[in-house]
């Protein structure tokens, strides 16, 4: 088998000990070449743990009802954010050609305006291919003090095993089936889903569901407990045999706790699979579709944020 290893890096973090976290994510990186990965994938936002205020309570993370100590908080929090040609990134960007294996390192991306919530797709030679800014940034809470993603990303990835289409999404973006839609209409092979949030049932049978409607192999690297609860995840797309029975599209899903888990992904069988079933763009009516790109929100939907505005979505 032609088989793509893509190592998930399932940790805890050391908050935002910037230096702690490059130095802890490097030991895993290692582990994850030991174990003969091509790609090794970090969870949300490594470089300062996900981080929001240091000792304040959840529920007072509202941004139109900030206090002073808090507006202070945040401030500092957002000055924790880093360049795409910081010494953190340059860091993992050494390691990957030492290694020579690729890194999708994620970080707080400092920005015109507020900081990304970013992750950025490091060649095998220590370049960078993708560099993605999440779009569906949580705007009914503390994220609604990053600056969103404006598009989705899909590069070519030199590995081992050949060139192989990467794209990119972040968390909340997983929960929406447009992100993954366009990133197959985008020629998308495998989708890099770093995380930060409890992978439950129903997340996680979203992100399986994303792999099969749009015949692409998903990855999704996330905290260990603690922090969240682990079980980083990954799906290939092959709901069915060639004889027509039905299979398991699970790859690997960890436990709770920290570790390197290998997802093996069959190129050759993948890519036989996306020439010949019926899911992905084979059957599509786009010209039937314009109500996705409406602008309105009608109740049920509409939300308050956490600026305490009605959410509109061409504001973001």
């Amino acid at each position: 088998m032609n088989e793509l290893q893509i190592a998930l890096l399932q940790m805890t973090s050391l908050g935002s000990d910037q230096q702690a976290n490059l130095v802890k994510g490097e030991a895993f990186c290692r582990r994850a070449k030991d174990m003969g990965a091509d790609i090794a994938l970090f969870p949300e936002m490594w470089n300062i743990g996900y981080t929001w205020y240091a000792g304040c309570p959840d529920d007072l993370h509202e941004i139109g009802n900030e206090t002073s100590e808090q507006r202070q908080a945040r401030a500092a929090w957002q000055a924790q954010a880093i360049g795409r040609d910081s010494a953190f990134v340059g860091h993992f960007r050494e390691l990957a050609t030492e290694l020579d294996m690729a890194i999708a390192i994620t970080y707080l991306e400092s920005w015109t305006g507020p900081p990304r919530n970013t992750v950025s797709l490091i060649d095998r030679h220590g370049e960078i291919i993708l560099t993605y800014a999440k779009v569906h940034t949580c705007d009914f809470s503390m994220e609604a003090a990053c600056t969103s993603g404006d598009d989705f990303y899909v590069s070519t990835l030199d590995t081992a095993r050949g060139p192989v289409e990467i794209g990119a999404m972040i968390c909340y973006d997983r929960e929406f089936p447009e992100s993954a839609r366009i990133l197959m209409l985008k020629g998308a092979e495998i989708v890099l889903t770093p995380n930060a949030c409890e992978l439950e049932q129903n997340r996680l049978g979203q992100f399986r569901v994303r792999a099969v409607e749009n015949m692409i192999g998903v990855a999704m690297a996330n905290y260990a407990a603690p922090q969240e609860n682990g079980h980083s995840v990954a799906f290939d797309p092959i709901g069915f045999t060639r004889d027509g029975c039905s299979r398991d599209t699970l790859i690997i899903e960890a436990g709770e706790g920290e570790g390197v888990f290998l997802a093996g992904f069959d190129l050759d069988t993948l890519r036989d699979y996306r020439q010949r079933e019926t899911w992905g763009n084979a059957f599509r009516r786009p010209h039937r579709y314009g109500a996705l790109t409406a602008t309105t929100i009608e109740q049920p939907f509409i939300r308050i944020n956490a600026a305490g505005e009605v959410y509109d979505p061409t504001k973001r």
